[in-house]
């Protein structure tokens, strides 16, 4: 059955307006003009949801608690899932109406590397939020290769060279450093590949035969489910990982690793989770996705408002979302990141929802993904440069962020200079963690530039 999402304030604040005087008037139609709204026509009101137990999944949480999705008449079921590849899955079956996903899932699933199906992402959910964690151990013997400041703490960023003769002894003494990443197309497993191919260090190669990524690999990456990380460096399978939070603090909680960087080190400010549908979906019910885009955009928001994070850690805190402790989800939350035990330092951009222009999904952002997945060999033939822009073009779909964000300014939910004046690429930028330019118009001289990886 279809429904209509209609709001009729702005009527009868209107005949209040008409029997009032000047004072009320005036009000009422302030009042009226932030009440007014487009109709929405909404195809499918009854929506499931998923995601992964990460921080970084509170716009959904925030948009169901603070009632946004039915302020829009929708309603809403959020699940949890168990990994990434059942996300994935369900999505493309219709199980899932839409999810919480990697920035590189829908890529990928464009780009032809894993399961193939015709994705669309209207938003992206968040901007950081990553770290890379080591051992106990391996810290101990980074630590003397890290610079100290005045203060006797180690000097951020930290660069793998730190790494680079730890490596070297595992290797020496027979084993293989192992260390662990989300999923082949995560944010995480470009980042830790980047960081450590920014020392020299070689993360190692896919080809079209061989998808484990560990050809050539002086570190053996593998993928372990997000909240599984903890356990498995403290048992030992592996050395360190890279991941989203709040896995890298529950490694401080529970003394058993440091986290030495975070992805906002490696790239400043870049993209992680985006929301994803199907194409077909958007297709058949265009009004419900531009609703969709409506309340997670006022969930971002209303989250990068300092005053709303420790609510926020509250709600995430609840069994049914990440189910973390409030302390240790707190920690990067609230503007701080804890690296060695007591080491807490200020980083008010650790988790970004909604400033610098986060919700929108640039072209330039889900580029920078097919950069990496043909540097690495996940993508196994060069492509011309048309082939960039055309994919991501058919993927990332800032035209519904934008009619969803222009509504909203008609509501008075945000303001229109919050809507980037933009033709969906960034500009130029050198904020990563080697200096390295990057320009999502010439992703083939990006590739070209580094020494390690794929040359076209």
């Amino acid at each position: 059955m279809k429904t209509i999402f209609k709001k009729t304030a702005f009527l009868l604040l209107f005949v209040l307006a008409a029997s009032c005087g000047d004072k009320t008037k005036k009000a009422a139609t302030e009042t009226a003009t932030e009440a007014a709204a487009t109709t929405l026509e909404i195809e499918k009101p009854q929506l499931t949801f998923g995601f992964i137990k990460l921080t970084d999944m509170a716009p959904l949480a925030i948009a169901k608690e603070k009632g946004f999705f039915e302020e829009e008449g929708l309603f809403v079921s959020v699940e949890a899932q168990s990994n990434w590849k059942n996300i994935l899955d369900r999505v493309i079956d219709g199980q899932l109406d839409g999810s919480h996903m990697l920035a590189g899932q829908p890529i990928a699933a464009g780009a032809g590397f894993g399961r193939q199906a015709e994705l669309v992402t209207p938003f992206s959910m968040d901007l950081n939020g990553n770290g890379i964690t080591v051992s106990n151990d391996v810290w101990s013997k980074m630590k003397p290769n890290v610079p100290k400041g005045a203060d006797g703490k180690p000097v951020h960023p930290i660069k793998a060279d730190a790494l680079k003769p730890v490596i070297t002894e595992y290797k020496n003494s027979g084993k293989a450093f192992k260390m662990g990443m989300v999923f082949p197309v995560s944010t995480h497993n470009y980042e830790i590949r980047y960081w450590l191919a920014a020392a020299g260090i070689h993360p190692g190669m896919y080809t079209k035969d061989n998808v484990q990524g560990q050809i050539d690999a002086e570190v053996l990456l593998s993928v372990t489910p997000p909240p599984q990380m903890p356990a498995t460096l403290e048992a030992g399978t592996i050395y360190g990982y890279c991941v989203g939070e709040p896995w890298n603090q529950q490694a401080v909680f529970k003394g058993i690793g440091v986290p030495v960087t975070t992805n906002y080190d490696i790239w400043k400010n870049n993209p992680e989770k985006v929301f994803v549908m199907t194409k077909k979906f958007v297709e058949e019910n265009p009004n419900t996705a531009v609703a969709v885009t409506k309340a997670l955009i006022r969930a971002g928001k209303w989250l990068d408002e300092p005053s709303n994070r420790a609510e926020a850690v509250k709600i995430l805190s609840m069994s049914q979302y990440v189910g973390a402790d409030e302390a240790v989800l707190a920690n990067s939350m609230t503007g701080t990141f804890e690296f060695e035990k007591g080491d807490k330092r200020a980083m008010p951009d650790f988790n970004v929802f909604y400033k610098y222009n986060a919700t929108y999904p640039f072209y330039s952002d889900g580029t920078w993904f097919l950069t990496q997945m043909r540097r690495w060999g996940q993508i196994p033939d060069a492509k011309p440069v048309e082939w960039y822009s055309n994919t991501i073009k058919d993927i990332y779909r800032p035209d519904i962020w934008e009619k969803a964000a222009k509504i909203l300014v008609t509501e008075g939910h945000i303001p229109a200079t919050d809507i980037p004046d933009t033709d969906g690429y960034k500009p130029a930028t050198t904020d990563f963690i080697d200096g390295t330019k990057y320009d999502a118009k010439d992703p083939i001289g990006y590739i070209n530039s580094f020494s390690i990886g794929n040359k076209d």
